[in-house]
């Protein structure tokens, strides 16, 4: 009783000062700041940085930080949003104060220990939500993860059917008894960034497995492109039955419960015999893989806060229909620039990685198409990027542990096309021209750095087919920045393909620097820009 009593006397004695910390007051009925602008944060260098809440309406806000201060009168509905100039990068901690014309109701508020960096959002599926304690090497890499300048923000997954600022998270500083739950590919890749450019980083990981990309793309942009507005039309009719549905579900799964009581899954029963898959829930209104959920739920609620580019893994769920995803993923990049105002932000994919069963032929593959769908649209939209990662897969595991070289890649194309290194290579071969030559194809590649290399052997995974498309595996040899392809079966080739399947495995043609050469196959339609 009396701990309560001296906890509350000093409670009092804050707010007679008029000053709380922001994070001690996330329900303050008057003056509230979005939880991104909470204790530890960091915000974007070199840039105008909104800071943004809601107060009473007409309510004068005064925003000062690092020398500045700046003013703004809270509208009808209750928000308000100022500028800070654009502020150098700075590890020192510093303190925003926010303080409202109203104080009697709402006390200023103090924002702790923040720091100027860069700021990246971290966003996809599973890949992306992969948490540090999961990869490779965990005990080490968190045991050592003592990076104070590093934060991460974690944003609570939630699904809206309207575009929400609505937002629950928090700000951790990188030490071992935090990293665990950072998203893996996200720390990975801000700690290459901060051993390179010495100043804060940080990380908004706003990620959620299982899901597909039309979840994080606005309702309004599905609608209203021609190769996307069937998703739309599609989910549109199926809530229309979606009470039925549901109630079908719901009678599926008591039966199911009732029959395998006490089991899970692929059991085995008396008679041999296993045990069925436990019936699915029907996509409802709600749910996560509905289109615009995520994008309202967990992405709008950011905008329009100042960041330095997003880094984005997801594809996974999105396999089965990779042609539209050569249209849907690049209408998602300029949705989310679009509605941010940053321009063209930098933006960062990962490539798929190897995964499922080897094929013992040439076969087509979706998950191969998925590849190139996210290659076309990290070349053909600005400022975008591609970090291929077919070499570290695993056969039985959808979930990669090695997110070490997936975030050091990532850096890589970063360092180069954000950060100006512009004589570093950042990429494997890239698939450029094809010639026939007596009988043989010979493949050009750029980016080849300080040469082409086969790694462990005789090169592997390339096929060849004449006009009838049917392929057959290949020898290879490197010629210089080319490799010359063949086969007795194909005697008048006409297209060449490398590493096209779901998992191909052996794939190993790099470059000198030891980056992947990126999957390809040279009879690639050509992408709508």
């Amino acid at each position: 009783m009396k701990s309560r009593a001296l906890a509350a006397l000093f409670l009092s004695a804050f707010i007679a000062a008029g000053t709380l910390s922001a994070a001690d007051t996330p329900e303050n009925k008057g003056m509230k700041l979005n939880p991104l602008f909470s204790d530890n944060m960091v915000l974007q260098r070199d840039m105008p940085a909104p800071v943004w809440g809601t107060s009473e309406a007409g309510d004068k806000v005064t925003v000062t930080f690092s020398g500045q201060t700046k003013e703004a009168v809270a509208g009808k509905d209750g928000k308000w949003i100022i500028k800070l100039d654009p502020l150098k990068a700075s590890a020192e901690a510093q303190i925003m104060t926010v303080s409202s014309s109203k104080t009697a109701k709402s006390p200023n508020l103090q924002i702790k220990n923040i720091l100027v960096g860069d700021v990246w959002i971290c966003s996809g599926q599973s890949n992306m939500a992969f948490t540090v304690s999961g990869s490779k090497d965990s005990q080490k890499e968190i045991s050592g993860a003592d990076y104070p300048n590093i934060r991460s923000f974690k944003v609570t997954g939630k699904t809206s059917q309207e575009p929400t600022g609505e937002l629950t998270g928090k700000w951790d500083l990188c030490s071992p008894k935090t990293v665990s739950g950072f998203s893996a590919v996200g720390y990975f890749f801000g700690r290459e960034l901060y051993r390179k450019l010495n100043i804060p980083i940080g990380l908004i990981n706003s990620s959620w497995g299982g899901t597909v990309a039309e979840a994080w793309t606005t309702w309004k942009t599905l609608e209203s492109t021609p190769e996307l507005s069937t998703i739309t039309e599609k989910f549109n009719e199926q809530m229309k039955v979606f009470p039925e549905t549901k109630k079908k579900y719901e009678e599926s799964l008591a039966n199911w419960t009732k029959l395998y009581a006490g089991k899970k899954d692929g059991d085995e029963l008396a008679d041999g015999k296993k045990v069925p898959r436990k019936p699915a829930p029907p996509l409802g209104p709600d749910g996560q893989n509905a289109p615009a959920r995520l994008y309202n739920g967990m992405i709008n609620p950011l905008i329009p806060f100042a960041i330095k580019g997003a880094i984005w893994y997801q594809g996974e769920s999105n396999a089965t229909r990779a042609p539209q995803y050569r249209t849907l993923l690049p209408s998602m990049i300029k949705d989310w620039r679009t509605n941010w105002g940053q321009g063209d932000f930098p933006f960062l994919i990962v490539q798929l990685a190897n995964f499922k069963q080897v094929s013992q032929a040439p076969l087509e593959s979706q998950w191969a198409e998925l590849r190139e769908a996210q290659y076309l649209t990290s070349k053909n939209i600005p400022a975008s990027g591609m970090a291929v990662i077919i070499d570290i897969g695993d056969a039985k595991d959808i979930h990669p542990k090695n997110k070490q070289d997936v975030g050091l890649r990532l850096s890589l194309i970063a360092r180069q096309s954000v950060y100006g290194e512009k004589d570093l290579v950042a990429s494997g071969p890239v698939y450029d021209s094809m010639k026939v030559e007596d009988g043989k194809i010979r493949v050009k590649f750029n980016s080849v750095g300080g040469g082409l290399e086969a790694k462990g052997g005789e090169l592997k995974t390339f096929a060849i087919a004449g006009e009838d498309k049917k392929f057959a595996w290949a020898k290879a040899e490197i010629s210089g920045d080319s490799v010359l392809v063949w086969s007795d079966e194909v005697k008048n080739p006409s297209i060449v393909r490398y590493a096209w399947a779901d998992n191909p495995e052996g794939c190993n043609l790099y470059n000198k620097e030891g980056l992947p050469a990126v999957p390809f196959r040279s009879d690639a339609p050509a992408q709508k820009k």
